[in-house]
């Protein structure tokens, strides 16, 4: 199995470098993850850029980090989990919430739960929903044009997830205070 380096900016290919740059000034650091997307510009440019506009969408903060969450979690991403905990926090997203999403219980706000469940449902049906899926998720006060936003949140972090789990992507210093399993109840799934 090849293991990918985690590239820097100075060693990372020249069609990499601006989007390490940009990371830099913008977290202070270079996540472990994007260095090692590095290792493939087009990915390193292509996750970056889906990122950005997932930010465009029209959920919230906190809502954007219950769907990479929600992702994450069915994925069984630790990387991903440990650094959108971190994430949730800064969006302010409930401590409760939080907690729901990282131990597979139910949030006790209805609509983010609806969010989550819908999110996952797309993941797990690899977006063949019917009625009821759809449905449900509007009754909880969601407009049409969300299901859309939720498919590129699945995207998005599908992308990254897949990534992760080639690359054994080393969780980065900053995130460990997040480190996150899949509960065993579900861990062998």
């Amino acid at each position: 199995m090849p293991k990918f380096a985690v590239k820097t900016i100075e060693d990372a290919p020249e069609k990499a470098r601006p989007v390490l740059e940009g990371a830099k000034e913008k977290y202070g650091f270079i996540p472990n993850i994007l260095g090692v997307f590095a290792n493939a510009p087009p990915l390193l440019k292509g996750y970056a850029t889906l990122s950005g506009i997932f930010d465009e969408t029209s959920f919230s903060a906190a809502e954007r980090q219950v769907i990479l969450l929600s992702v994450s979690y069915v994925n069984g991403c630790d990387y991903c989990m440990a650094a959108h905990s971190m994430a949730a926090s800064m969006a302010k997203l409930p401590d409760d919430a939080l907690a729901a999403l990282r131990n597979g219980s139910e949030i006790r706000d209805a609509k983010l739960q609806a969010l989550r469940v819908f999110t996952q449902t797309v993941v797990e049906k690899r977006g063949w929903l019917d009625d009821g899926d759809m449905s449900a998720f509007l009754d909880a006060g969601y407009k049409p044009e969300n299901i859309l936003e939720v498919i590129l949140g699945v995207a998005v972090k599908t992308m990254s997830n897949y990534a992760n789990h080639v690359a054994e992507t080393p969780l980065d210093e900053a995130f460990k205070k997040a480190a996150w399993e899949k509960p065993a109840s579900e861990a062998a799934e």
